[in-house]
């Protein structure tokens, strides 16, 4: 029988299951903190940081911290969604990310949190950093211009025989995502697309994909990122 605690998030008080992260007692209890890097059933991180909270005062990835007994955690804070704000600004200008054209426009995990956070243009000076579109893979194009490194697909995506197909090369800012080429060749329609689904931007694409739900009812275009989370009361 597990062990049940009790913890604060916003000076209201929860239970959960002992062993849990903050990230997943506040989705079991209908609280929204927001993720990029994260992805259910894949051991979490922290890369991103977009899931900070305060717990006990100091900050802390939401996805990788477990809850203890009587945790005082702060979530939606002007100050914390200020960081969230300023990490995806920084993601969108140290990037080329031109939504009008990209196949993962309104489902774009990035797109939808910079409308959650009332992003309009930012504040930093773009990049307009450029990097290599990979278009060899038989069933993918890996653009990195879009790429925010979360490594999803690095933890995800895995031959029959257990290899990754993707990793990170190069360090710093000349970090970039790979895909094994002899892996790629052997890939299947199926992983394709789910590599094409786990990428929380439009970094991989299968190809012969593109539009094929319209503009308008896509994932984010009938309701907010988040809203799945909470709980109406």
């Amino acid at each position: 029988m597990s062990e049940t605690v009790r913890i604060s998030i916003d000076a209201k008080e929860y239970a959960t299951e002992k062993g849990r992260t903050i990230l997943e007692a506040a989705r079991d209890n209908g609280v929204y903190i927001p993720t990029l890097c994260y992805f259910d059933g894949i051991a979490p991180t922290g890369t991103c940081r977009v899931c900070t909270v305060n717990v006990n005062g100091r900050p802390m990835a939401a996805c990788t911290t477990p809850v203890a007994e009587g945790m005082t955690i702060e979530n939606d804070t002007p100050e914390l969604n200020e960081m969230r704000k300023t990490i995806i600004e920084l993601l969108f200008v140290e990037g080329n990310h031109f939504c009008p054209s990209c196949e993962k426009s309104g489902t774009c995990d990035l797109q939808a949190l910079a409308y959650r956070f009332k992003l309009m243009a930012p504040r930093f000076e773009y990049e307009f950093s450029q990097r290599d579109l990979d278009a060899t893979p038989p069933k993918l194009i890996i653009e990195r211009n879009r790429c925010i490194l979360c490594k999803r697909c690095v933890k995800a995506i895995f031959a029959d025989d257990g290899k990754a197909l993707f990793a990170v090369s190069n360090r710093g800012n000349r970090a970039m995502i790979n895909i094994d080429d002899k892996l790629a060749k052997t890939m299947s329609d199926e992983l394709a697309e789910k590599a094409m689904n786990i990428c929380p931007v439009g970094a991989i694409i299968k190809k012969g994909k593109g539009f094929s739900t319209p503009i308008g009812k896509r994932k984010y275009d009938t309701k907010p990122i988040g809203i799945e989370n909470q709980v109406s009361s």
